[in-house]
């Protein structure tokens, strides 16, 4: 099982730390909010992504492969949801604002899981390359798997919430307070708009 972890980490390495709708998520919310105002929303999304993922490793990708409507409709809500955080940050970044700004809850965290396609993407093809047919443990197999990819993301996403508070430390004057949340709101905008094209 060691062997499996490490080799899982490496693989996992570029996906969880690389920019993508979660990372940047939770890095406006650490701008804006700081790093204890995160923790529900973190909390939701990881617990979502300790269940879906050992839903899928225990059989839940067939389905919908079965039904590949349901994956597209999923890409459509998962973009619109995306497309709904930026256009909150540009508001929040707009001079005139009349938005009470509040840190993304547990709801929310859960959400933005439930409904990133790339998260599924992702999960199916981890459970591609590290289980197989024949492997005669298979519930420790996606258990384990399944939490390793979760405390995988943990960290990545901690890296990004730091990283996002403290460019909220930076540019805590209004005026660049504005400009962070517009940047992260265009980044997340052109986020989504790639997760509908692609």
């Amino acid at each position: 099982m060691t062997q499996l972890a490490f080799a899982l980490v490496l693989f996992l390495l570029p996906l969880a730390y690389s920019p993508g709708p979660g990372n940047l998520f939770f890095a406006a919310n650490g701008a804006r909010f700081g790093m204890r105002a995160t923790f529900p929303a973190s909390f939701g999304y990881h617990i979502a992504t300790w269940l879906v993922t050992a839903a899928i490793g225990f059989g839940f990708i067939g389905a919908l492969e079965a039904a590949p409507g349901v994956f597209v409709l999923l890409k459509l809500a998962g973009a619109l949801y995306v497309f709904w955080i930026a256009w909150g940050l540009l508001r929040a970044g707009a001079r005139d604002s009349a938005i009470e700004p509040r840190p993304a809850s547990f709801r929310d965290g859960a959400v933005l899981l439930l409904l990133n396609p790339k998260a599924y993407v992702i999960i199916a093809l981890m459970f591609t390359q590290f289980l197989s047919v024949s492997d005669t443990n298979r519930t420790v197999l996606v258990l384990g798997i399944t939490t390793i990819f979760t405390l995988n993301n943990l960290v990545a996403f901690t890296l990004w919430t730091m990283m996002g508070a403290r460019l909220g430390q930076l540019f805590a004057r209004a005026g660049s307070a504005r400009a962070l949340n517009t940047a992260f709101g265009v980044t997340l905008g052109a986020v989504a708009l790639w997760m509908l094209l692609s």
